[in-house]
């Protein structure tokens, strides 16, 4: 990066450039995957859908125990995302039906009460997609 300052007729050279931190689909389902741990989440499952779906690379799925503990869990994953400017590019669902959607393009969050989570299955309709990481 050059920098000319006309008056002076200086030419200052940067070999630090300004770098974009840019976060790769996987850093970000980690990252999703921490938050969610940290809020007391359970049952949290990363799935790799690279190769059975083009709607994403990752699912991460979640279950929380209250609708409070969703809400806090979906807040603090927006909020920490955004920190890394990270913004979804759509949320879904409430919290009272039991089931928040966060769509990050490349990763697909599913937070769940959990009587929705085993009424909708979604591992099992996603059984073909790698377990990346599962937690209890």
């Amino acid at each position: 990066m050059y920098l000319t300052c006309a008056r002076f007729r200086v030419t200052i050279w940067s070999t630090h450039p300004k770098e974009e931190h840019t976060l790769e689909p996987n850093d970000v389902a980690r990252l999703v995957v921490d938050i969610v741990s940290d809020k007391k989440g359970s049952d949290i499952v990363q799935l790799d859908t690279r190769n059975i779906s083009y709607l994403s690379d990752y699912f991460v799925i979640a279950t929380s125990e209250t609708e409070r503990q969703l809400q806090a869990i979906s807040d603090d994953i927006q909020k920490q995302l955004k920190r890394h400017s990270v913004l979804p590019l759509g949320v879904e669902g409430t919290t009272a039906s039991g089931w928040v959607l966060l769509d990050y393009g490349s990763v697909i969050v599913h937070l769940f009460k959990a009587e929705m989570r085993d009424y909708y299955q979604l591992e099992r309709l996603w059984a073909n997609a790698p377990v990346v990481v599962r937690m209890q």
